[in-house]
Formats: C-alpha cells, structure tokens, sequence
C-alpha cells in the first residue's frame, strides 16, 4: 500500500505546508526507537516543517531515539525517570531544561511517561503527543492491541494536544488507516506507524499557526 493511497485517510489533508518567521523553536520527547522524531527531522530537513528541532530528551539511556540524535548530530539529554522522586520532580527538571533551550513548544514523539500539570501547564496548548488510535477510541497503553482485540475495521493515529486525563485534549490531526484480515499486532503497528510519520510533521505545522497565533494575539 503505498503513501497516493492513503493520502485522502489523513484529516486535515496535507496540502500546502505554512511558513514561520522565525522557525519554530521545538524541543521533543522520546522513550522507543525515535522513529517518529526522525521523521520530525527529515520533514525540517526537506523544507516542509519550518522548524528548529532545538533538543531531544529521553528517559532511556540505550533507546533508539538517543542513537538517532547521535547520528543526526542533533543536541539529546538523557533524564531517567528512576532517578526523580516523583513524576513532579522529572517534569519540573523538563520544565527548566526546555525553557533553558528557548523551546516555545514539545512534541511528544513516543514518550512512555505521563505527564504532570507542571509540564503541561508550563506550556499551555503547546505541548503535543502522538497516540496509535484514532481518539477518542482506544486511549492508554497498548491501543493497536485493543483495537485488534475489539475486532474494529479502522484503526489509526492521532495527534492531540496535551491535557491532564491521559490522552485526551483536542486534536489536530488524525489518519485512519484499514484493519485488515489477517493483521496481527506487527503488521498493524508498521502500517500505523508509517502514517504516524507523514501525520506528525504535518500536524506539528497545524499546531504552529496556533502558537503563532496566540503569540502574536498576546504581544
């Protein structure tokens, strides 16, 4: 199945990309295996996503994600989770660590982790994350196994902002993509997770006519 085909599944369709003057300053979240923030790089890097991906931060010292930045020469810093106190204290140091960096807004490109108000409310409407379900179906921790589980003709992803019940916050963007016979979980992931790579970036410009917007609206 190739990307033509599947064009017309993702809403809003991707049609021309918008322009930031200066880029978007974006800082991104990761624990797996950082397919997702390479995706963010690769649309920055053909011209599409008009962006600075200005830090990476993981929680996993051998995920892929890390391996990634490393060869992409792009600036990661590790912060593992076990090491914080509370789910508090590590978004109070991601907090500082992005403000630091001059970040207006975070992608959060499969980052394991819930999140607290304190990173969210640092970065009001301006912190996103990408979830394997078309939302609001399908929330929380393995969503392409519930999906399968449920028997659903349609699965897909989402790209929402964050708010504090576990993903929810309205969306931005969404690509459905078809469930079908004989797909288990593997073949269902690598389906999903090839939209996921083309509705990320895209999504990510969306977000930023907002940030944009607010910012301007508010100075």
């Amino acid at each position: 199945m190739n990307s033509e085909r599947y064009s017309a599944l993702i809403v809003p369709p991707i049609g021309p990309w918008p322009r930031f003057d200066p880029p978007l300053r974006l800082g991104v979240m990761a624990s797996g295996t950082g397919s997702n923030f390479e995706a963010l790089h690769d649309a920055t890097a053909c011209g599409d996503l008009s962006a600075q991906l200005c830090l990476l931060v993981v929680n996993k010292a051998d995920c892929g994600a890390r391996q990634r930045a490393a060869h992409l020469g792009i600036r990661c810093e590790l912060r593992d989770h076990r090491h914080f106190t509370s789910r508090e204290a590590l978004d109070q140091d991601l907090v500082h660590t992005f403000q630091d960096e001059g970040v207006e807004a975070i992608v959060m490109a499969g980052w394991m982790r819930i999140v607290t108000p304190v990173l969210i409310d640092a970065f009001p409407g301006r912190l996103i994350n990408i979830h394997p379900s078309l939302l609001p179906s399908f929330r929380g921790m393995d969503a392409i196994g519930q999906c399968l589980t449920s028997g659903a003709a349609i699965a897909g992803c989402t790209v929402h902002e964050v708010q504090k019940d576990v993903d929810t916050g309205p969306i931005l963007a969404q690509a459905a993509v078809p469930v079908l016979p004989g797909d288990d979980k593997e073949k269902l992931t690598r389906r999903i997770q090839a939209q996921e790579h083309r509705l990320l970036p895209w999504a990510t410009a969306l977000a930023g006519q907002r940030w944009r917007k607010a910012a301007s609206t508010q100075g």
